[in-house]
């Protein structure tokens, strides 16, 4: 890999930041809110931004980054496409909870649902994310979809992917604002009280985690390269891209040629083979 302390540096500061983000949120509604329980009080509304931030963002995050980590490239890509879905589904399951949460509490406490921007927009990434998951398994893990399907499919399932957890992020800073403007009377948000100031750095982590892990994905250097595929089952003299390459063999013998060709014919089928599994998209 290419820059890889780089890359080393930036992730060990994504996880720290992503797991800070964690504490800090239970820390806010511990110590400052009460703490937790599924009551229909307060207590149970406390889950909200605890599930969010754990879930929704930081093993969100995890998930984005895992086909950068040098260590798993030689992992099968399949196994690989498990565990980025297997994260992608923990964290569906904390928003969906975290989303019950707070509609249980609003309607325990007569409060109306869906009336801020906040509600609109977190709603709206939950019903996208939920698509982008089931299409995900549809196209990339089961081994229905043509290999044509998957290649123009990826584009737009990465590019949808990085806008619902930039989303997810931004919804999360507009949560915490209106929850600290809502919940602090006196002294009030605009006084800076210590928990203001507290839930203010939440932000800020929230914000540098989702900074890392966007730049983390956008570097072409870091990607995890096709050949590591390819070369499993490549035919015997042949290169990766699938251009001929130099035979070690000097005597020439019509055995050995056969022998060859016979090896290659046989490679090419099971790379075939692998193909339509889905063994190989490039997810």
């Amino acid at each position: 890999m290419e820059d890889y302390g780089r890359f080393l540096a930036l992730l060990v500061s994504a996880l720290l930041v992503g797991f800070v983000s964690v504490i800090f949120s239970l820390v806010w509604v511990l110590h400052y809110r009460e703490g937790l329980s599924w009551d229909g009080s307060l207590r149970e509304f406390n889950w909200h931004p605890v599930l969010i931030i754990t879930g929704f963002i930081f093993i969100h995050g995890i998930g984005i980054i895992v086909y950068r980590l040098p260590w798993t490239w030689k992992c099968s890509k399949f196994l690989m496409k498990l565990i980025h879905a297997g994260l992608n589904t923990i964290a569906m399951i904390f928003a969906i909870v975290a989303l019950v949460a707070v509609f249980d509490y609003h309607n325990a406490m007569n409060i109306p649902n869906m009336y801020s921007l906040h509600s609109w927009i977190g709603l709206a990434a939950v019903i996208f994310y939920s698509l982008q998951l089931f299409l995900g398994f549809a196209i990339f893990l089961l081994p229905f979809a043509p290999v044509t399907v998957r290649a123009a499919f990826r584009p737009i399932h990465i590019y949808s992917g990085l806008t619902i957890f930039a989303t997810v992020i931004a919804t999360a800073l507009m949560g915490i604002t209106e929850k600290l403007i809502f919940s602090l009377k006196n002294p009030a948000y605009s006084a800076s009280p210590p928990e203001a100031t507290f839930v203010n750095c939440l932000g800020v982590l929230l914000l540098v985690f989702g900074i890392f892990i966007l730049w983390m994905v956008s570097r072409p250097q870091w990607r995890r390269p096709p050949e590591v595929n390819a070369k499993v089952l490549q035919p015997f003299g042949e290169t990766p891209e699938g251009t001929k390459g130099e035979s070690t063999v000097t005597d020439g013998s019509d055995g050995v040629k056969s022998d060859l060709k016979v090896s290659s014919e046989a490679a090419r089928k099971q790379n075939l083979k692998l193909d339509e599994a889905g063994q190989r998209s490039t997810m």
